[in-house]
């Protein structure tokens, strides 16, 4: 609820899934706040992303009917000519985001405008405008097909319209027939109308610079097998509960383990050792949790957030969502496993990090209080503010290593120089070593 207030989250939904049963459900907050509705654990959001395993597991579907293979290039599908580097573009590298292609970024331009971000934009409404779009894209490649992870919305677009073409279905009515009805997910949906007609249901909802939530609607259409689907936590129990039972008559177990296998690395790396945290499979990412194995995705649309996680050998799941975006849904999500699993959720790289910087926040003094600054956080990083009657300026603060809670260490870059920043706490009191000075925090 805390991190709700501070980062003006209106509602949070989440379910607890261990095999097929719902152990812990709840919703958090107000899913409409100009009726005063309380969000349930059925209330309904968009999952943003999560939506790109539905997407993957119909392309697997229709290899096991023997209609494609993944290794098939896409342009045996669709009229797509750019070749990165030269090489073809297969159906893998569009599920695994390894197509060589950087993000064109179309998704993040249809959001931004239709949210009121930026006047810019990209007129893309169907497929055949998609196609017109990326066929532009060759000199744009940065990679070999298979190379290299890069996020690629416009992708799963053309996964879509494969899809279509070998079912010779719209892609949603797809999803619906042949995952949604038999999973019993009904109130799951990509239709505006349903949506609107469904009695509990989350506003969208974005803010400004101001904090002020502002209402808004879902891009109905124009995202849909990239990230188009609503749905609550209950519908998504019984999705996380088919992966944990192998496929529960879906998917094969040995597609569905070709899933959850990373096809690439995930760019991220880990602060210590410099190795990767996580993998990229097929619409799921695999990386470490406590030891275990966890295969997951997240979703973000501007005015809706959520997480799905699961360990496959422990057969436990979470799903977590939100009609807005302050806070990451992975960390409420991992947090709850990791209590579930009887850990220390604090443990974790992401919260240990937030603590760490929650903690050293706040006004400091030289001697006497002869000079003032003030510490913020700003996302992983701090930013010394040195802003007074007459100047505004602030200095950012990077982590350097987190390891001693007691003795945090961050650095800084002025003058072609690095310049480390320490500080050190003790007994309640937090003292910041910079250059010549040493301050000690007086208040939050």
């Amino acid at each position: 609820m805390e991190r709700m207030g501070e980062t003006k989250l209106t509602a949070v939904s989440l379910a607890v899934v261990e095999g097929d049963q719902i152990i812990y459900q709840r919703g958090y907050g107000t899913r409409d706040l100009e009726r005063g509705l309380p969000a349930t654990a059925q209330t309904l959001y968009g999952i943003g992303s999560v939506t790109k395993s539905f997407t993957c597991l119909a392309i697997l579907q229709l290899q096991e009917q023997g209609l494609l293979h993944v290794d098939d290039p896409v342009e045996k599908y669709l009229p797509l000519t750019v070749k990165p580097m030269g090489e073809t573009i297969r159906i893998r590298h569009l599920m695994s985001h390894s197509s060589g292609l950087p993000a064109l970024a179309y998704l993040e331009n249809l959001l931004r405008h239709r949210h009121g971000a930026t006047d810019n934009y990209y007129p893309i409404g169907n497929l055949e405008d998609m196609l017109a779009f990326m066929n532009g894209a060759g000199d744009w490649a940065y990679a070999r097909p298979g190379e290299r992870w890069f996020y690629l919305n416009e992708g799963y677009i053309l996964l879509g319209g494969i899809i279509e073409k070998l079912s010779q279905m719209p892609y949603a009515d797809y999803i619906d027939q042949h995952i949604l009805e038999p999973l019993g997910m009904d109130r799951t949906t990509f239709d505006r109308a349903l949506f609107q007609a469904d009695d509990d249901r989350a506003v969208p909802y974005t803010t400004n610079r101001d904090g002020k939530h502002l209402a808004r609607e879902y891009v109905w259409g124009q995202a849909q097998a990239d990230g188009g689907m609503v749905s609550n936590a209950i519908d998504m129990s019984r999705y996380v509960s088919m992966y944990l039972a192998g496929g529960k008559g879906i998917l094969s177990p040995e597609s569905l383990q070709a899933m959850m296998t990373p096809a690439v690395d995930n760019p991220a790396r880990d602060m210590a050792t410099g190795e990767p945290v996580s993998g990229y499979g097929w619409g799921l990412s695999e990386s470490d949790f406590y030891g275990r194995r966890m295969i997951g995705h997240s979703g973000m649309m501007l005015v809706c957030t959520a997480a799905m996680q699961f360990l496959p050998e422990q057969k436990l799941g979470v799903i977590v969502m939100s009609n807005g975006t302050g806070y990451a849904m992975a960390n409420f999500a991992s947090f709850a496993l990791a209590t579930a699993l009887g850990e220390d959720p604090w443990a974790m790289p992401a919260l240990a990090t937030e603590r760490t910087l929650r903690s050293l926040a706040g006004k400091y003094e030289t001697y006497r209080g002869t000079y003032a600054v003030e510490v913020k956080r700003s996302g992983d990083f701090l930013k010394l503010d040195f802003t007074n009657k007459l100047s505004v300026s602030d200095l950012p603060l990077v982590p350097e290593d987190l390891s001693d809670p007691d003795n945090p260490r961050f650095f800084t870059l002025g003058g072609g120089r690095k310049t480390l920043v320490d500080f050190h706490v003790r007994d309640g009191q937090v003292d910041l070593i910079y250059e010549r000075y040493r301050f000690r925090r007086t208040g939050k």
